[in-house]
């Protein structure tokens, strides 16, 4: 799956402070290539392992990671797929720029800190020990050791230079930042928008299109703080920040959902919340001049809404396509919005496809195709010379139309997708 080609390459150098600290060697190199076999089999067992004995050791870190993730194995994989990758891709790190990018961008969301990446490495190096015990000698432990040192590097310079930027930008700031419930508007059966405004009421800094926020509520099933990352629906007007929150079906304390039923039942207008400065890399390509293609699957169009405000904003010459795959006209949030924008601009079309059809609703009207997105069925209308497509929902959605837009012959330097996945340190 393609992800955002703005993505900033990594440092050739080493960044600050790495210096004086052991180099990974050749040696270390070939050795950490030669455990790619262990840990494709044991990187699951290894990476659940850490998380447990982290969170064990350092409970103040609950505040950061997604219990949700923690208790469904999903961060646990993506840490063991994470490490796989860069195992072997040792000697070739520009492969994983993107991948650094990603979870750099998210990391920064969070106020991650250079002070807590060794704490990190310690128990990582110490799961690895402890779950394969005498297959793991020293000369591994020890290039285990180099290497992540090297990747920790990585992630701090990047960091620290988002976090500068943050910084050095009118209105922004790292860390958390009060913010104001100023309205909650109800959006589809599931969607409720919320427009945030700062409680010190400062300026807020710009943002690009496609960016998100991370926010961060008091979950009482949990007993911690817990962050969650949502787009940002709306166009950066520099007076509010507007997310909109799709409910989950939360079953149990080991559900997805808690943070988003604590924003729908527990957070009304006036309340307040911890929320970061935007980030992400997921941005619309303001500098380009050729058609665009905006793909989404459910709530997927939030970060898309956005980059079309900004399209018929800043660059009405710009022929635009907005494709929304949705269960039914009841869960289809921001419909009078999209209408509006069709009807008063008429480079802006859209293929609309509802999985189910009620008896009331209109094909034409509501909805131009009945079933799943079948990118082939609008072959005509999405594949326009030189356009550009973003992709945004439910993983598996995404591969779908990407595999589907390259059969059809669009580069995959054309396609980019927003990945919200579990983050790593």
């Amino acid at each position: 799956m393609a992800t955002s080609s703005i993505a900033a390459p990594l440092p050739d150098a080493a960044p600050a402070g790495a210096s004086q600290r052991p180099a990974l060697s050749p040696e270390h190199q070939a050795i950490v290539k030669s455990t790619v076999p262990v840990l494709a089999e044991h990187g699951v067992a290894i990476t659940s392992h850490f998380y447990k004995r982290l969170l064990n050791n350092h409970p103040e870190l609950r505040n950061i990671f997604n219990s949700a993730h923690q208790s469904t194995g999903t961060q646990p994989a993506a840490l063991a797929h994470a490490v796989l990758a860069y195992a072997a891709h040792i000697d070739d790190l520009g492969v994983l720029t993107s991948a650094v990018s990603r979870i750099g961008n998210k990391h920064a969301s969070l106020g991650i800190t250079p002070d807590q990446y060794p704490i990190v490495g310690e128990n990582l190096l110490a799961s690895i020990k402890e779950v394969l015990g005498d297959a793991v000698d020293q000369p591994v432990l020890d290039a285990w050791a180099a290497a992540y040192q090297q990747l920790a590097d990585i992630f701090i310079d990047f960091e620290l230079d988002l976090y500068q930027q943050s910084e050095q930008t009118s209105g922004g700031w790292t860390g958390w930042r009060k913010f104001r419930v100023a309205r909650k508007v109800p959006e589809s059966d599931e969607i409720i928008s919320f427009y945030l405004e700062p409680a010190d009421g400062g300026p807020l800094p710009h943002f690009k299109s496609g960016q998100y926020i991370s926010i961060r509520v008091f979950v009482p099933e949990r007993g911690v703080y817990q962050p969650r990352q949502y787009s940002l629906s709306d166009t950066d007007d520099g007076k509010h920040f507007r997310i909109s929150v799709k409910r989950e079906a939360a079953k149990g304390v080991a559900a997805a959902g808690l943070v988003s039923n604590v924003l729908h039942e527990k957070l009304p207008e006036g309340a307040e919340l911890d929320v970061s400065n935007p980030y992400g890399d997921f941005t619309l390509d303001v500098e380009a001049s050729g058609p665009v293609v905006l793909i989404a699957g459910g709530v997927g169009l939030t970060p898309l809404l956005s980059m079309l405000g900004t399209l018929v904003e800043h660059a009405p010459q710009r022929p635009v396509v907005f494709v929304h795959a949705v269960r039914n006209g009841k869960v289809q949030a921001m419909k009078g919005y999209l209408s509006r924008i069709i009807k008063d601009n008429p480079q802006v079309s859209r293929a609309i496809f509802y999985e189910y059809v009620d008896d009331s609703e209109q094909q034409g009207v509501d909805y131009d195709f009945e079933g799943r997105l079948e990118i082939q069925t609008i072959k005509d209308k999405v594949l326009l010379p030189d356009a550009t497509y973003y992709l945004c929902g439910p993983i598996p959605f995404m591969q779908t139309q990407q595999k589907s837009l390259e059969a059809l012959g669009v580069p995959p330097e054309r396609i980019h997708s927003e990945v919200f996945g579990s983050g790593v340190l």
